[in-house]
């Protein structure tokens, strides 16, 4: 069985950072709520306690029992999880009397433990609590300290336990990397074997031993994890493996038969079905957003099914869902406010009575591109900026036509295709254009005009959970909004977007 590092998640807004560090060591590891501890087997190699926006001294403040881990697992506490251990063996905790949040540097560090081996006094850290430890038990020795905070870490004589009041896990900790491979390579003894090519060959011989004969259907989308999934399939059952491809109308300039040809040629087998003028039909008069995305969800799983019907014998269902999906569907508050829908987790209607597969489940959206290219899949297909399932809908704020959606692909494509050809394309993760729903004077030659005005948006992001906007250069933009405003009929104004997130969205609906 594969070895692993659990992550025990008490709400902090840092718990999937951690596990994408762990992962950078080569090492598997699993989020699970608080409140909902796995049961820990012999592939178990150590547990990390995350952050919280809980303080330990509120009376709902999470308080798992840790029982089943302490003295039998190596447990680092990171923040709220060294508070809480402290608070629940007898120490005490109490609001900070400085705030502590922010850059820090480290005014001693122990080379004696072997979680703070190789860290240097002055080493800068990352602060984030309101709450401080003052009074440890005896048995807890003091491992690091900064200026204002004598406990900044500690570990437990006579067990593998430690914990820290930093954060370890971002990039403003200079050392924090040092910490995490301490723990997870030298402390758990983990083997970092959890490579891109050992994820392939294991999940292929998972999928065969799982599906043996049996036919599969996957909808395609285009997008990098639709694309990797269908790969590891089709490499793990061939022919069994029916790709549909759905144009909904809401799809990038010409991009539904160029995908099609692209799919074609790494031989899958692809059935591409232009469903435009149905989505176009019940999309008719819908502003709302939340309204539009389940519109098309439903609209889309109407299609796919009438279409499934027509592989006979099929038993099973493939979907691109990735962990941070899974994550949000079993989150520590319970599934999370709905900030927008999606139907990649739980979306599947009874009616369908296909079992799901989901090959991608364990891996994050830069693990999936390193696992396409494991697997030999073009730049093309790999570096290919994520695009939203509801496609151009939520890129035209307020109701849909076509007219509408062929302004927003021409307006796209000029924008796209510059990127591209000055070789800015890579440095974005995201990139595209908003319809916005405001007209606004303008004069073109000696008459005036009041035409629409669009909005561009570029950022950068490792995995969408936060962004920055791009510093695209001056000229650029320059270049771009002339030709938009000369070549797209019914668009006279051109702005760029520079919002991070949060506070913003990536998309604007």
């Amino acid at each position: 069985m594969q070895e692993m590092i659990v992550i025990l998640d008490f709400g902090s807004q840092y718990t999937q950072l951690i596990a994408r560090r762990v992962r950078e060591l080569n090492v598997y590891c699993e989020i699970h709520p608080y409140n909902n501890i796995p049961e820990l087997t012999d592939n178990t190699k150590g547990v990390i306690l995350s952050g919280s926006p809980f303080s330990v001294r509120q009376k709902d403040a999470p308080n798992p029992d840790l029982s089943s881990i302490r003295k039998k697992y190596p447990l680092l506490a990171v923040c709220y999880g060294s508070q809480f251990l402290a608070h629940t063996n007898g120490g005490e905790v109490s609001p900070s009397e400085i705030r502590e949040y922010g850059r820090a540097n480290l005014s001693k560090v122990s080379q004696h433990s072997p979680l703070t081996k190789g860290m240097t006094v002055g080493s800068q850290v990352w602060m984030s609590h309101g709450d401080t430890i003052k009074q440890v038990p005896k048995e807890f020795q003091i491992i690091a300290s900064t200026k204002d905070v004598a406990y900044a870490g500690y570990e437990i004589e006579g067990e593998q336990t430690y914990g820290i009041q930093f954060h370890p896990e971002v990039y403003h900790s200079t050392e924090g990397a040092v910490l995490l491979r301490n723990f997870v390579v030298d402390i758990c003894g983990c083997e970092q074997i959890f490579t891109a090519d050992s994820f392939v060959e294991t999940t292929v011989a998972e999928l065969q031993e799982k599906l043996a004969d049996d036919k599969v259907i996957l909808g395609l989308s285009g997008g990098v994890d639709s694309t990797v999934a269908a790969m590891l399939l089709h490499q793990a059952i061939g022919k069994n493996l029916y790709c549909i491809f759905v144009d909904n109308g809401l799809l990038r300039k010409n991009e539904f038969e160029e995908v099609l040809e692209s799919y074609k040629e790494l031989g899958l087998n692809v059935k591409g079905v232009n469903a435009s003028q149905l989505f176009y039909k019940e999309l008719a008069g819908i502003s709302d957003p939340e309204l539009k995305r389940k519109t098309i969800g439903r609209v889309f799983i109407d299609v796919f099914d009438e279409e499934s019907k027509k592989v006979e014998g099929a038993k099973w269902l493939a979907q691109g869902t990735i962990y941070p999906d899974v994550i949000e569907s079993v989150s520590v508050k319970g599934p999370s406010a709905t900030i927008k829908s999606h139907h990649n987790v739980g979306g599947l209607p009874d009616y369908m009575k296909l079992k799901v597969v989901e090959p991608l489940r364990s891996l994050f959206k830069d693990e999936v591109r390193r696992v396409g290219k494991s697997m030999g899949l073009a730049d093309s297909f790999i570096g290919r900026h994520p695009f939203p399932g509801p496609g151009l809908a939520i890129r035209i704020l307020g109701d849909i036509t076509a007219e509408k959606v062929k302004t927003i692909q021409e307006v796209d494509a000029i924008f796209i295709n510059g990127l591209k050809e000055n070789n800015l394309y890579d440095e974005v993760w995201q990139a595209g254009a908003i319809l916005l729903p405001v007209q606004s004077v303008g004069v073109m030659g000696d008459e005036r005009t009041y035409e629409n005005a669009v909005a561009l948006r570029a950022v950068s992001s490792t995995d969408g959970m936060t962004a920055d906007w791009c510093h695209l250069p001056y000229t650029f933009l320059a270049d771009i909004s002339n030709q938009i405003i000369n070549k797209v009929k019914g668009i006279n104004r051109v702005t760029y977007d520079i919002s991070s997130k949060p506070p913003a969205t990536i998309e604007w609906e």
